[in-house]
């Protein structure tokens, strides 16, 4: 089926990393799992829970189009991409209760990019630790819904990214033309990093490099794919040329490097410095990194695209606006 193409958003950054979740999400007392819960304490403000287990305060940004449309056009902002918060994927939690819990937060996504269609757009969840129904909803996200792929984890509970398990989701993926944003969820970290207090420093970009670096070290597979890593693809970008030694080392040498094959995924540019995204660019090109704040968490770059003050005129607007919109591009030919 074919989808019309939506108009170019008007002139102003493009946001491809932002978030939301709705004021109430499905009950999923019935099924087994920890799932996560949210308690409306008033009319703009929320309380998000994990099984009962308060988890964070969060405001009507969150869901309120009208006044994440305010913010957008105070900080400049011409559109954002929209995805649900990592908390909420729950790979890890019984498949189940995944699928209803992706089905209902798709359908609200929906409702909150249809009040801005020019200007909001959205990223679904899947259930992806059941493989099968994770690509039935990425279809209905991008068939249905209109979406331009989905978010998912770093890790599928136990198994990688790599796992050929997931090789039907990734081949839907790249027939679909889909974005599939990675990002890391504070839950699935090894449990002595929060000890040490530095699970976001340290704990979320490792977690993006290990998922990604399985994927450039192992078979070469799911060409097409394109594949977004979340905050500068975290650790990665300083690990890659260690990664093309270590192939070296274990006798693989004629393959194609992880450093070569770092290419063909994009990133955002959530750095919060100019090093580490000029590092970026270095590792993934100067075409596939792409702006990102983290909106509306406390996390943000704010202003939007701080990070690009000082950057060459031609960069920074490469990275501002103008290499997101082939990702913005939802016409797709497929069989229903």
């Amino acid at each position: 089926m074919r989808f019309p193409l939506r108009d170019q958003p008007p002139d102003g950054l493009l946001d491809v990393h932002t978030h939301a979740i709705a004021p109430r999400l499905p009950d999923l007392t019935s099924y087994a799992g920890r799932w996560p819960t949210v308690e409306q304490v008033s009319p703009d403000r929320a309380r998000i829970l994990l099984d009962g287990v308060p988890y964070r305060e969060v405001d009507e940004r969150c869901w309120s189009p009208r006044r994440r449309l305010r913010d957008m056009d105070v900080a400049g902002v011409a559109a954002q991409v929209v995805s649900p918060m990592p908390v909420t994927l729950c790979h890890d939690q019984p498949a189940p209760g995944a699928v209803v819990l992706a089905a209902g937060q798709n359908a609200f996504l929906a409702e909150l990019v249809a009040a801005a269609p020019d200007r909001l757009f959205a990223l679904g969840a899947v259930p992806l630790q059941d493989v099968d129904a994770a690509v039935a909803e990425l279809r209905r996200c991008v068939h249905e819904l209109g979406f331009l792929g989905v978010e998912i984890g770093t890790r599928v509970g136990e198994f990688e990214l790599a796992d050929p398990r997931l090789d039907p989701f990734f081949d839907a993926a790249a027939e679909l033309g889909a974005l599939v944003l990675v990002h890391p969820v504070d839950l699935t970290l090894e449990p002595r990093l929060a000890a040490l207090g530095i699970g976001f420093g340290f704990g979320m970009p490792t977690e993006t490099a290990l998922a990604a670096a399985g994927l450039l070290t192992g078979p070469q597979r799911r060409p097409g794919v394109r594949l977004c890593l979340a905050h500068g693809g975290g650790a990665l970008p300083a690990l890659l040329p260690r990664l093309d030694r270590g192939m070296v080392l274990a006798g693989r040498g004629s393959e194609r490097s992880p450093g070569s094959r770092a290419r063909d995924l994009w990133c955002e540019s959530l750095t919060y410095d100019p090093d580490s995204l000029a590092l970026a660019v270095t590792r993934f090109g100067a075409e596939h990194v792409v702006l990102g704040t983290d909106y509306p968490f406390a996390a943000r770059e704010d202003p939007p695209g701080a990070v690009l003050e000082g950057v060459d005129p031609v960069l920074r607007a490469a990275i501002a606006r103008t290499n997101a919109l082939p990702l913005l591009d939802r016409v797709r030919h497929a069989d229903a």
